[in-house]
């Protein structure tokens, strides 16, 4: 009797029911369950409970009579309704929770994690001989297992890491980049079925949600997933690299890709997308900056990030390094960007709102800097960005709210905590021209909250941070400040009200 296969909503695309050694059976019936607790358990963003909700029941649609598709209060009884006492098998769950889940019902057989470029014994492998787990070298490793962006034994153009190319701030005056439009998928029945469900689910008092949800911003099945990588790869990628990092109050998206929710729904294979970058290159359709860029955030970044959550542990979850328990505050918890006057947490938290997406540079220096400077709890920080944003998981974000963002793990994945004062969101944005706040202003009723809030940060862990060879420096700067006192009170009395 063949075992049936169970996929979880991350698990969607054509890897995760492929046969083989180490996969279910050709043949195998699959199994999903759509858990009303996940949603009841944690106030999740409106869109990102669509898009995920849309995306299985488009891989439900799909797969047809192969497919048993349960609606169930817990995976637990959903699975119990679906197979019975029956044997099945899961691809490694992407959560501890769901890897515990599993391994505690039973006749369930996990298989190895699909959807990654390195296994997770390739990884312990790297990591052992290695007394720092720096990105840059496990990168550089990627690139030369997979013969990525390699010429010969050496990194194409000569140079690993093309970043210092790739910093370059928006064009002056523009309020776009100007790059053509990313794929935006078209809404179905599906859609306004799950729709229809949320609503009723809100109404019942069942679940609640926050932001807004719709249309859908982002793909739902392979096919348009595979839309979405194309229209990147042929009109988009070439525009990538060189503002990255900028930021642009009226252009959310840039030349950025989109594609982490495919990604991280497992619609898109990580190889399909950097192979396919690569080959734009090597047919001269992109330059060499755009597409490492890229190529680092997939086959660098996001592969680090997936093993350093299994690999630093549970307890990797309650670091705290800097000791903050401060409370998110009301107007944040319901991304209240109205209430804020402040334009870059303004635009950010407003992206947030409408679309559960923003990009990186929003992510870490405005919303996390933000957050880590005013001494938020990481652990209440990595649960808001979880639930906050249609592209996040568990496994994405505590390593980067926890070790990226919030430096809660001491140094432990990056060098230095990264927060800046306003002179870096002016130098890098449009966002400070318009706002009532000065970046170069650190007290006053105009005084930058970033520029206010890094000084402040800095004299809180003085003695810590000032041990920090990256930070000692930025340290000693606070002995210049005579103004210093009144900054103090100045962000004692502004506390956590929206800026």
């Amino acid at each position: 009797m063949t075992d049936t296969h169970w996929l979880f909503g991350d698990q969607l695309g054509p890897a995760f029911l492929a046969p083989g050694e180490e996969g279910p059976a050709r043949d195998a019936p699959v199994v999903m369950i759509e858990s009303r607790s996940v949603f009841r358990r944690r106030r999740f963003h409106r869109a990102k409970a669509h898009l995920v909700l849309s995306a299985m029941r488009h891989r439900a649609a799909e797969l047809g009579g192969r497919v048993t598709y349960v609606r169930a209060d817990t995976y637990r009884e959903g699975l119990r309704l679906a197979v019975g006492r029956g044997r099945v098998t899961v691809h490694h769950p992407t959560s501890r929770a769901a890897l515990r889940l599993v391994r505690s019902l039973g006749d369930v057989t996990v298989l190895p994690p699909r959807g990654f470029l390195v296994g997770p014994d390739e990884f312990a492998a790297w990591a052992k001989e290695r007394r720092t787990l720096r990105m840059e070298d496990f990168y550089r490793r990627v690139r030369t297992d997979h013969d990525l962006l390699m010429e010969g034994d050496g990194p194409a153009g000569g140079v690993w890491n093309l970043d210092r190319e790739n910093r370059e701030p928006p064009p002056r005056g523009a309020r776009s980049l100007g790059a053509p439009a990313p794929y935006r998928p078209r809404e179905d029945d599906i859609d306004e079925e799950v729709r229809h469900d949320l609503d009723r689910w809100e109404r019942d008092g069942d679940v609640s949600f926050v932001g807004r949800d719709g249309p859908r911003a982002f793909p739902a099945d392979r096919r348009q997933a595979l839309a979405a990588l194309r229209r990147f790869l042929d009109h988009r990628l070439a525009g990538f690299g060189a503002h990255e990092d900028a930021v642009l109050a009226a252009d959310g998206v840039m030349s950025h890709s989109l594609l982490s929710t495919s990604l991280n729904l497992g619609l898109l294979d990580p190889a399909e997308c950097v192979e396919g970058a690569e080959a734009v290159w090597r047919a001269g359709g992109a330059p060499l900056r755009s597409v490492e860029g890229f190529v680092r955030q997939v086959a660098g970044w996001r592969e680090y990030v997936w093993h350093l959550y299994w690999y630093f542990g549970e307890q990797y979850r309650t670091r705290n390094a800097l000791g903050h328990t401060g409370a998110i505050p009301r107007w944040w918890e319901e991304l209240d960007a109205d209430a804020v006057s402040a334009r870059c947490v303004a635009t950010a938290l407003r992206q947030v709102r409408d679309t559960g997406w923003t990009h990186h540079i929003p992510r870490l220096m405005v919303l996390g800097g933000y957050a880590l400077q005013r001494g938020w709890d990481p652990a209440a920080v990595t649960d808001w960005f979880h639930r906050s944003f249609a592209d996040a998981y568990d496994w994405v974000m505590l390593p980067n709210v926890v070790g990226m963002s919030q430096y809660a793990d001491g140094g432990r994945m990056t060098t230095k905590p990264y927060t800046s004062g306003g002179a870096y969101i002016d130098r890098m944005s449009d966002l400070c021209g318009p706002c009532p706040y000065r970046p170069d202003r650190r007290v006053g009723d105009d005084a930058c909250p970033f520029t206010a809030g890094y000084w402040a940060f800095l004299h809180r862990h003085r003695d810590r941070l000032g041990r920090n060879a990256r930070m000692s420096r930025a340290v000693r700067g606070l002995d210049r400040l005579r103004d210093l006192p009144a900054l103090l009170e100045q962000e004692r009395v502004r506390g956590d009200a929206p800026p």
